[in-house]
This record gives C-alpha cells, sequence and structure tokens, in this order.
C-alpha cells in the first residue's frame, strides 16, 4: 500500500509503508525509543522493528504488512506515530480473537484484513500510540487512535486491534470506540533484593526448598550457565541458539516467526540491549533463551533445547533471569505469554490490556457483551493466583 493522508488541516496524519518512513533520528525522538531514554523499551526502537523488516520477517508473504501511522506538521515535523499492519491472519500476536474471526466469516463477512498496532511476535507492553515529549501527549495519541479507527473505516476492514499496550493508552482508545481487553501475565518484581538468595528469604519455608531443590535438578554435575551479551555474541553463538529457537518454533507453531538473519541484524545493532542465558555441557551449547534488556525490565522471549534436562527451562527462562535482573538493578522480568507455573518460582500475576475497534455495529456491540463477561473472568482468575504467590504475605486482589 502506498503511503495515502488520512486527513489534512494544520497536521497531517498519514500511513507509511513501515519504519522506511523515518529517519532513525526522529524515530528516537519519540518516547521510549532511544536506549537513553528512561522509558525505553528495547521492542519499539528503530533497530527493532528495522530488524523485522529488513529481514523479512515482516512484509512480503508473512500476513503482516508494514503500514505505519505518521502525525506530523505540514513542515513534515514528527509529532508521533503508531507501529501497525495489515494483518491477513492472527497469527503471532498472543492476544487471540480466532473466534471472532470465525463467527464474522460464518455471519457472511470478511475479517481479514484488518489492522494490527502492536510489535509482531512480541508479547511484551509497552508503547504504541508513541509520541514526542515536545507536544501534549494526550492530544496526539487521540489523534493516533482516532486516526486508526478512520484508516480502518476508510479501508472498509472489519477492525483495528491495539495489542499490549500501556493501560493508559487503552483508556484514551476508549474514547474513540475502541473495547477494552484484559488477560493475564506474569511478572517477577524486583523489591531491591540484594542478591537471588535475598529473594528467596521472602518465600515460605517450603517454596524456598522447592526451588533450591529445582535448581541443583537442572544444573546436576555438568552444565553451566552462561550469559551472553554485548560483543560476545557473535555468529557462531548465534547459530546455536537459533538451532534452539528453531526447535522450538516447529513444535510449537509448526513454522517459525523469525529467521536467522533477523538475529543477526538485531546482534549487530542491539547488542548491548541483550542478553543470551545459555546452557553448556561437554564443551557445547544446549540450551538457551533470549533476553532483551529495558530501561527498567528485562523481557524474557524465546527458548530452546537439543537436549531434555529436568528442570533446565526453569532454571534458564525464570531463576537465572531474577538473578540477572537483581544483579542489574532492573525493576521487573516479563516473561512472555501464559504459564501459571511461574507463580512457584516467583513470578505475580499481572493484567494486560488491548482495545479493539470493530467496525460493525452489530457484531461491535457483541464483542462487547462477550469482552464484559470475559473481564469479569480474567479479574477473578487473576485474584485467585495472587492467593497462590509462594511469598510470606500474599498480594492484595484488585476490583
Amino acid at each position: 500500500m502506498e503511503s495515502n493522508q488520512v486527513f489534512e488541516e494544520e497536521h497531517i496524519l498519514r500511513t507509511t509503508e513501515g519504519i522506511k518512513g523515518f529517519s532513525p533520528q526522529e524515530w528516537a525522538n519519540l518516547i521510549g525509543t532511544d536506549i537513553a531514554d528512561s522509558n525505553h523499551n528495547p521492542f519499539i526502537s528503530y533497530d527493532y522493528l528495522n530488524a523485522l523488516e529488513a529481514s523479512g520477517c515482516v512484509g512480503k508473504n508473512t500476513g503482516w504488512h508494514p503500514c505505519f501511522l505518521r502525525f506530523e506538521t505540514a513542515n513534515g515535523e514528527l509529532l508521533g506515530a503508531v507501529p501497525n499492519y495489515f494483518k491477513t491472519h492472527s497469527q503471532g500476536e498472543y492476544v487471540f480473537d480466532h473466534g471472532w474471526a470465525d463467527a464474522f466469516e460464518r455471519a457472511g463477512g470478511h475479517y481479514y484484513p484488518k489492522l494490527q498496532a502492536t510489535v509482531p511476535f512480541t508479547p511484551a507492553t509497552g508503547p504504541r500510540l508513541l509520541t514526542t515529549r515536545k507536544y501534549q501527549t494526550e492530544i496526539v495519541q487521540n489523534t493516533l487512535a482516532a486516526g486508526l479507527k478512520q484508516l480502518c473505516d476508510q479501508q472498509r476492514l472489519s477492525s483495528a486491534h491495539i495489542t499490549f499496550s500501556d493501560e493508559s493508552e487503552i483508556n484514551i482508545a476508549q474514547k474513540h470506540d475502541f473495547l477494552h481487553r484484559a488477560d493475564i501475565q506474569f511478572h517477577f518484581k524486583n523489591n531491591d533484593f540484594k542478591d537471588y538468595n535475598d529473594f528467596l528469604n521472602q518465600l515460605t519455608s517450603r517454596k524456598r526448598n522447592a526451588l533450591r531443590k529445582e535448581r541443583r535438578t537442572a544444573i546436576g554435575e555438568d552444565i553451566t550457565i552462561e550469559w551472553i551479551s554485548g560483543d560476545q555474541l557473535s555468529e557462531t553463538v548465534w547459530d546455536s541458539f537459533f538451532e534452539f529457537y528453531m526447535d522450538t518454533a516447529n513444535r510449537k507453531w509448526g513454522r517459525p516467526y523469525l529467521n536467522r538473519e533477523f538475529y543477526s541484524l538485531i546482534g549487530e545493532t542491539m547488542a548491548s540491549q541483550i542478553v543470551l542465558i545459555m546452557a553448556k555441557r561437554n564443551q557445547r551449547y544446549i540450551a538457551g533463551a533470549i533476553n532483551f534488556i529495558g530501561a527498567n525490565a528485562l523481557y524474557g522471549r524465546h527458548w530452546g533445547c537439543i537436549e531434555d534436562h529436568p528442570s533446565l527451562h526453569f532454571e534458564i527462562c525464570y531463576h537465572q533471569a531474577i538473578e540477572f535482573a537483581i544483579a542489574h538493578k532492573l525493576k521487573t522480568v516479563e516473561a512472555g505469554a501464559q504459564g501459571d507455573h511461574k507463580i512457584a518460582r516467583g513470578y505475580q500475576p499481572v493484567l494486560t490490556h488491548s482495545a479493539h475497534y470493530i467496525a460493525n455495529s452489530s457484531f461491535r456491540n457483541a464483542i462487547a457483551d462477550y469482552l464484559k463477561a470475559e473481564h469479569q473472568q480474567v479479574i477473578h482468575l487473576h485474584n485467585d493466583l495472587s492467593l497462590q504467590l509462594p511469598f510470606k504475605h500474599t498480594t492484595k486482589s484488585i476490583g
């Protein structure tokens, strides 16, 4: 789709063919996108989004066609942006709307293509209605949300979705006929722990002993763990990790979302924001997980292995991530989508948020009723899970 203007007054909101519609410096001026920003989120950085496009993981024949929104002054000065995609399927999103698509198709409609404002294949919360600091954030965000709705209507699409967004952005989107949807993830909260043992001391004795035993089992006598970052991220290391990723991708999704070139590109441009936690046995890497480092959080993403060892997945993905976060004074570990087994390892249930504009009013009303009932179920589940935390003092429920 060629760049087209959504509306024009004193300012212009238009679509671009992805990240190439912005210069790196322009994008770095958006809040949270630059590594030096105190709100930095690695997944909305220029380098991450560019790696997805340059490697072909999104674009032609992927079902993810970049269609970013660019809000600018009449002389081209950037005010805001939205990472946005035309989608021809619902894969790689982690906010599942397959049931909605099936229902709309059975009623004679066409659910695809749709709009998806998100970071592909990345169930990590972050800003989607991006703004600079020079202008009133809420006004710009309202314009961006209205623009997504207007683009959806102009293109006669079924829907527009803003997924894994900050809750404040969801509140803005609701003013423009978007519906709120909540879900649950599990995050570790670093309460200024001195080290991993300090964290363990906050658990009940039974849970504390269970985790110590689990960690001893995972490592055994012949497995070592390495944290690999920066200039240590060689192509040889990436080869090993990609083998792990492919094994998991082929088993879970049938085909991988990311390719080998993507990892080389982020290794070149984002090495200081990446840590691979790798397990080695007999001088050979046998398992690993990739983590991205933000200003205040560690984001766990893909895991894989070529040898099965009891509890090694828990060690690499959860225990080691906690150790790294504590050592580097990061406030949170986001360990990806789903998995209430994380609770026993010290991760707490938190709500995630998305917003959904459904163009057909009758269908929108039906979805609204569904989401109202679903929201109550999510809140009840969150509160139930909070009572299962392994800490000496449990978290209070939310209303």
